[in-house]
């Protein structure tokens, strides 16, 4: 098996294990595929920061036409630690501090999205007179056939201002002119893999639009669809794709005059990332047989918190039969990473490829026993580049007094 031209074995023998490998050919043909499509169909793209980012990954985005959304100051100062100019820089978040709104007014991010009224009054009180184009987060009800927990529009999510609070949020920004709506954001969830909810999306969020015109918003003119774009997660699922082209061209036959605009995160670096883990020991019992890795929840949460799949297959080659089993993490959890089909005769001190792993592993990682985090390594063109190194025992005691 090879990542970037290289094999899981040496990249193993060099990082150790666990690590997580990014594959930069796979991650830039990705972006490449939305930023073409973009290019065709008048949509800007930005890159949603919280699937995956370090400061190499800011540095290797920062020479090319992308926006990145940050939801944090740690984003935040990442992307400004690799030198993103902040016109480039959209802030989100449904629950904002008053350090991150600060944030936006000294400059250091382009627009600020506001996901609530009572968001939008603090947005207000500190604006002292200063200038600030922001988004109204718009929930429009579209919900897409995804998770519950994913799902970020509809009754049932946190996301966005209701229909009621429209009159009392355009209130407000006439109460203070120096903040400027340049337009409204809709997101409808993730892993979605039908074109219909994005283009119910963008149409309802034209229909916004128009209401922020009307009610005397005139620069009001930019629609953000959001992100969400489905990721393939097995092989042999070919049909869970979603064509990039067309769906931009669905959103822009919603909304032909808008200036439009997507937020693809996991669709860009998912495939890309694949996690290594190295066997400790194997459990065979009367009904299940259980794999036990040197990782689990904590570099991984995705399967504990929602059920998400990743494809696992043995790095090494075998003539034996494949078996079902389970691979469980070492944590002092039931850490289940998924059932998978490897060979009968699976030893402790094999490796094991955990794929699709690029997107909301490292990003949600956890020191959850004190485990340190691994590492993360770029791989392209037959070479590795560090990106983060593994924690040691005292960076997870670096905040203990």
């Amino acid at each position: 098996m090879t990542i970037g031209g290289l094999s899981a074995e040496s990249l193993a023998k060099r990082f150790g294990t666990p690590m997580l490998a990014i594959d930069l050919d796979v991650f830039d043909a990705a972006l490449d595929d939305f930023l073409r499509a973009g290019e065709r169909h008048g949509v800007r793209v930005s890159y949603a920061a919280k699937a995956l980012l370090v400061t190499a990954l800011a540095r290797h985005l920062q020479p090319l036409p992308v926006g990145i959304d940050v939801v944090s100051l740690g984003e935040l100062a990442t992307c400004e630690r690799a030198g993103i100019e902040a016109s480039r820089l959209t802030l989100h978040g449904a629950g904002k501090l008053d350090d991150e709104i600060a944030a936006a007014f000294e400059g250091r991010v382009g627009r600020l999205v506001v996901d609530s009224v009572d968001e939008l009054e603090r947005v207000v009180a500190l604006s002292a007179g200063r200038s600030l184009d922001v988004l109204l987060r718009i929930n429009t009800g579209i919900e897409a056939h995804t998770h519950e927990f994913i799902r970020t529009a509809g009754d049932d999510s946190k996301f966005g201002l209701a229909p009621r609070d429209e009159a009392r949020a355009f209130a407000l920004l006439a109460s203070q002119p120096s903040l400027r709506l340049v337009g409204v954001h809709g997101h409808v969830g993730s892993q979605v893999y039908e074109i219909e909810p994005f283009a119910a999306n963008t149409q309802a969020l034209a229909a916004a639009l128009t209401r922020c015109r009307e009610a005397g918003f005139h620069g009001a003119d930019t629609i953000v669809t959001g992100g969400g774009f489905g990721v393939r997660m097995h092989p042999s699922a070919g049909d869970e794709t979603l064509d990039v082209d067309r769906t931009f061209a669905a959103i822009r036959a919603a909304a032909p005059h808008a200036k439009l605009e997507v937020e693809p995160g996991r669709a860009v670096v998912a495939e890309a990332g694949t996690s290594i883990y190295r066997v400790m020991a194997i459990k065979r019992f009367a009904q299940r047989t259980f794999v036990v890795v040197d990782g689990g929840m904590a570099d991984n949460p995705r399967p504990a918190l929602y059920g998400a799949y990743h494809h696992i297959r043995a790095v090494g080659t075998s003539s034996a039969a494949d078996i079902a089993v389970t691979i469980c993490g070492r944590s002092c959890e039931n850490d289940e990473l998924g059932d998978a089909l490897l060979p009968a005769d699976i030893r402790a001190g094999d490796l094991l490829a955990v794929e699709t792993t690029g997107a909301y592993t490292y990003s949600m990682a956890s020191n959850y026993n004190r485990f340190p985090r691994p590492p993360v390594v770029a791989v392209t063109k037959r070479e590795a580049q560090l990106w983060t190194r593994r924690e040691t025992i005292e960076d997870v005691l670096r905040a203990d007094v």
